[in-house]
């Protein structure tokens, strides 16, 4: 029984003639959708399959298809006779092309079983002449078809073989995205033993007495990012530590330009001993014959990059391109052992690299090394570890998945390096994650699909709504480095049943008891502009973590990025007050940094111009010409005019004018600069090293909060609920009754006991907005309570929808910023929430 195995992600060709069973086969062994059948697509390009004419068209929509595919990264099967070699080289051209393998799987019947089996097709009314001449095709193919490209070629000989024949895909070599760590990723040791145990020893592991492996108590994995050999005091102790780690499971480790050298060198090949490979070969010269061999071997089978962690890491000596990730072909061999060269030489006689990683926009952390650095630097989600040990520098290691930084010093000089190590690498203009040159226009415009770990799939951002969110980032936004978070908007609650209301907490009290949740936190909702802080303890610590090097010291800008006050002598001593006011925080969470929620008080201080312009033209419209039109009524009554009604319209309409100028009022009182002015914080997005607004509960927020003692800072005032209970229920909202008459804008409900994670899964919402009567008027207008049989039927779908995906690219936005990822992978998500914003949603939800 032949057993065919066929790579994950390859192309495979089926090769036989017409009526050979290849799309039995095919339907036996692959899903219909890996299928691509020249037959097919001769029908889709002519309505008749057997349209001979429209082969060539037929042929350049199956070539279209199996490319994106493949550039997609699925298996494909071309169901073609493929008998002659010019059909089968456009297939291995259009594989090598996408850096995928391809298999051939000859289909070999005798022509008299073909030509039967046709016979019995009335579709195939081409004759016995025509199975002959491909059987004759495939017969002078098939002693030269292993040389034309393919990896392997399966031949199937006689009807028995082809019906019993099994097939089953292999993962590529390259492939470990089952290994989840956690991962200690090494530099190049080049041959430097000593350091390498140093090195080990410093991150836990216990290395065996007789240096020939090494494992950690944690369970963690060691990841070698290739050339361990060359240059240094001790190639075959590395390579004994190394080689025993492997073989015992606890590491993994990609080939380097070196161990390509060496083992080209073993093989007895002509290469030049240089660059540290006579060393290699006389130390091994001095080895056990058995060592020499075992060594030869292991070097023999160093593959070119490792997929980990769920194609979250990718290790490769020279670094590795998005495109590349996972590939198999020469060209990504070569990337990923030389990486992406110009053709120059540098003034030492090295060629010049191509800075790959300036343009990288990959999901996945590549480690690599092979270009010595002085220090190692994230750039846009990758990072060189190679920091020149052999050359006096440091052995380095990066702790995955935590990104924490350890290294050790060379114990001295072991080779002196062509180029100094303190001029880095030979790429022109290298520049940092923090550097916002480094955004990029085709980061953001387009429709994009963007993958947060807080909500289910990926959050799509419509073309039409990244165009309209460009032209407020790019002409009125804060420097791009500081915005780390834009807020989301937020759902209200179902529509109210209750006589004058249109919201009211027992809805929002019903919908979270009705999802399993049993406590929840009750925050009043201020009456301000929303507000972002984001605060670094000095101007240095502002150059440190977030790349600003103007003197600033952080921000405070609107729910849409732009700076609160447009004056920038304001908005320096807003920044400051707050940053002295919230010091203290930041030594209790022991930070540098800070990012707060706010709102900002008074309204007025920053919606002052809508307010004269949208209500309170208004209201002086309203207070101008219905008492004219009031007195007129009463009038017209008093002559005997049957007016009544109108007139107690009127009244209503009059009364319902004042409510509307008062609720307005109330959330604007005279500000001069920042007299006057408070600011509200209600949580802490984030701090050095964890991202506050996914880690800690609302209580922990409101009570570090509670500790700020500032006159520029105004309480939150909230109250915990159990629902369970109806007495706690009544005490919510008669609080709620309270704060609305009072003139207070409402109460955000919000739930206590799930994590982000469990929130989105459940699609629950994270905070519910239940407004007041009075404030609902400023947004309805002054007679909406006459109304509330139209307002209830009202929409919310679209809000709660939107309002669950902001919050996931918030929280996601956050994260990413604390887990030091570059500033385009932060910014691609503070940008989707202004995107969505642009949606159409009606405002007044």
């Amino acid at each position: 029984m032949p057993d065919i195995s066929v790579p994950a992600l390859s192309l495979v060709v089926l090769v036989g003639v017409s009526g050979s069973g290849k799309s039995s086969f095919a339907a036996r062994h692959f899903a219909p959708t890996q299928v691509l059948s020249s037959d097919f697509c001769r029908g889709l390009v002519a309505d008749d399959e057997n349209d001979q004419a429209a082969t060539t068209d037929a042929f350049d929509v199956l070539l279209y298809i199996a490319g994106t595919r493949l550039r997609r990264g699925l298996l494909t099967v071309v169901d073609a006779t493929n008998v002659q070699r010019e059909a089968r080289k456009a297939l291995i051209d259009l594989a090598k092309s996408h850096d995928v393998l391809v298999d051939a799987i000859v289909v070999d019947v005798p022509d008299d079983v073909a030509i039967a089996r046709n016979a019995t097709r009335p579709d195939r009314d081409f004759g016995a002449h025509v199975i002959r001449r491909q059987h004759k095709d495939l017969r002078r193919s098939l002693p030269r078809i292993g040389r034309e490209g393919f990896r392997r070629v399966h031949v199937l000989t006689g009807v028995d073989a082809i019906d019993s024949a099994t097939v089953s895909t292999e993962k590529a070599w390259t492939d470990q995205r089952d290994l989840t760590g956690p991962f200690d990723i090494i530099g190049d040791v080049h041959g430097c033993r000593s350091e390498l145990e140093t090195l080990l020893r410093e991150l836990g592991w216990r290395l065996q007495p007789d240096g020939a492996g090494a494992h950690h108590p944690e369970g963690r994995t060691a990841v070698f990012v290739g050339d361990l050999v060359d240059r240094g005091p001790d190639t075959p102790g590395v390579l004994r530590l190394v080689m025993g780690m492997v073989a015992a499971g606890t590491a993994l480790c990609v080939s380097g330009n070196h161990e390509q050298k060496l083992a080209r060198a073993l093989h007895g090949r002509k290469v030049a001993a240089s660059h540290g490979l006579q060393e290699s070969l006389d130390q091994l010269a001095a080895e056990p014959d058995d060592f020499r061999k075992s060594a030869h071997a292991f070097i023999d089978g160093l593959i070119s990059h490792y997929e980990l962690d769920g194609g979250n890491l990718v290790v490769a000596h020279a670094g590795l391109k998005e495109a590349y990730h996972g590939r198999a072909s020469a060209r990504v061999r070569s990337f990923a052992l030389y990486g992406d060269t110009t053709g120059e030489t540098d003034e030492y006689g090295l060629p010049v690299r191509y800075p790959w990683a300036q343009e990288y926009r990959g999901r996945a952390v590549v480690v690599y090394g092979h270009t010595p650095v002085p220090e190692t630097e994230w750039i846009n989600n990758t990072i060189c570890l190679d920091t020149g040990v052999v050359f006096g520098g440091r052995l380095t290691a990066l702790r995955y998945p935590g990104k924490d930084i350890v290294s050790v010093p060379a114990e001295q000089v072991w080779f002196e390096p062509a180029r100094p190590l303190e001029t880095g690498p030979a790429t022109p203009g290298r520049r940092t994650q923090r550097d916002p040159a480094l955004l990029s226009i085709d980061d953001v415009r387009g429709t994009r699909h963007i993958g947060v770990r807080y909500n289910k799939g990926r959050i799509k951002v419509r073309e039409e709504n990244s165009a309209a969110a460009l032209e407020i980032m790019s002409r009125f936004a804060v420097d791009p480095r500081w915005l780390v978070y834009l807020p989301p908007t937020m759902a209200p609650p179902a529509t109210s049943k209750l006589d004058g209301y249109l919201e009211h907490p027992a809805q929002a009290f019903a919908e979270f008891a009705a999802n399993g949740i049993t406590e929840i936190v009750c925050e009043e909702k201020h009456m301000g502009s929303r507000a972002i802080a984001v605060l670094a303890r000095d101007a240095a610590a502002a150059a440190e973590r977030f790349g600003v090097t103007d003197g600033s010291s952080g921000i405070v800008c609107t729910r849409t990025g732009r700076p609160f006050f447009d004056d920038p002598a304001t908005m320096s001593e807003l920044v400051a007050r707050l940053r002295t006011a919230c010091r203290p925080l930041m030594d209790d969470l022991e930070s540098s940094w800070l990012a707060l929620d706010c709102e900002l008080l008074p309204w007025s201080a920053k919606a002052g111009e809508l307010i004269r312009s949208q209500y309170a033209s208004v209201g002086a419209a309203a207070g101008a010409a219905l008492p004219d039109a009031i007195t007129a009524l009463e009038r017209a009554a008093a002559r005997g005019l049957d007016v009544a009604d109108l007139l107690a319209h009127t009244r209503t309409r009059a009364a319902n004018a004042r409510r509307f100028r008062d609720a307005y009022a109330r959330y604007c009182w005279p500000v001069t600069g920042l007299d006057g002015v408070r600011l509200a914080p209600f949580h802490i997005l984030a701090c050095d090293g964890r991202a506050t607004a996914v880690t800690e509960p609302h209580s922990w927020h409101l009570a570090k909060l509670a500790t700020l003692d500032d006159p520029l800072i105004a309480e939150t005032k909230h109250q915990f609920v159990d629902l369970t209970s109806d007495e706690a229920r009544d005490s919510a909202t008669t609080w709620w009754s309270q704060l609305t008459d009072a003139g207070g804008e409402g109460m955000v409900v919000k739930p206590l006991g799930l994590t982000p994670t469990e929130l989105a899964q459940r699609r629950i919402q994270p905070g519910i907005k239940v407004r007041g009567r009075e404030y609902l008027r400023i947004i309805y207008g002054p007679d909406y309570t006459e109304n509330l049989d139209v307002l209830r039927d009202r929409s919310l779908g679209r809000k709660r929808s939107m309002a669950l995906r902001e919050h996931a690219l918030g929280l996601e936005a956050l994260t990413r910023f604390t887990e030091g990822d570059p500033l385009w992978r932060v910014h691609e998500t503070v940008f989707a929430v202004l995107a969505l914003e642009s949606e159409p949603v009606d405002p007044r939800l």
